[in-house]
């Protein structure tokens, strides 16, 4: 485990530690004609024999390198203004699979996929994390979709899919608190969510918005709350 914690140690360094936004503006600007992405893809090689301070892994940095280099090439080729965020999130993960791939063919480790899977804790957090994010969210679109229609009179919208974001965020932030037993936690994540509302209620002197809000983050919270109970009561037969 402490060789794949090293080799993401590896990446993270390179990715965002050692990579300015000239860079990376370089590289979205010239694409495979720039020098900085060929500099980038040889220091998360360096980076590998880096951490393991040892030459016999130069096949498994020469590996990370060429594979980092692909994965790169795509996102600049098929990345747009548009889809930045998602291929922000696609790269990334392309990047910890195939650094999880390789560590799996050179170093071999031992893993038992069919405990994993058959540990019924997992299929509990599974549900429990798809529930507080996706599902619940619906739910509450629908519990409340008979006072969102009311909330605004005129042309003003608010930033796409930002309610639905930020209420999976702060679920899940909830859903920790309750699974680790720090709910000290959960009255800290009102707090801040009220501070960062208050100037917003204050000048839109709207009662039905403040009202909406208040609704919708207690049933938010709410939600996340008993999910995480009854996952902690689940767990512990």
């Amino acid at each position: 485990m402490m060789v794949l914690i090293k080799l993401l140690l590896a990446h993270l360094v390179g990715d965002f530690l050692l990579q300015p936004k000239s860079w990376v503006y370089d590289k979205e600007l010239f694409k495979a004609k720039s020098f900085k992405l060929y500099v980038h893809i040889v220091i998360h090689g360096l980076l590998v024999l880096l951490v393991f301070w040892d030459l016999q892994y130069w096949f498994l940095a020469l590996s990370i390198t060429v594979v980092h280099g692909i994965i790169d090439a795509i996102k600049l080729y098929a990345q747009r203004d548009s889809n930045r965020p998602l291929w922000f999130l696609i790269d990334q993960g392309l990047h910890l699979l195939s650094i999880f791939g390789l560590w799996v063919v050179f170093f071999e480790p031992e893993i038992n996929l069919h405990a994993v899977l058959e540990n019924p804790n997992v299929w509990i957090y599974f549900v429990a994390i798809l529930f507080i994010t996706v599902v619940s969210g619906i739910v509450m679109k629908e519990l409340m979709s008979s006072w969102s229609s009311g909330l605004y009179d005129d042309d003003e919208e608010s930033l796409n899919n930002a309610g639905k974001y930020i209420g999976m965020l702060e679920r899940i932030f909830v859903f920790i608190f309750v699974i680790t037993g720090n709910w000290e936690g959960i009255g800290f994540l009102l707090a801040a969510k009220s501070v960062f509302r208050f100037g917003d209620l204050k000048e839109s002197k709207d009662r039905k918005l403040t009202e909406y809000i208040l609704i919708g983050t207690l049933l938010s919270f709410g939600i996340a709350i008993a999910t995480g109970m009854i996952v902690l009561n689940l767990i512990r037969y």
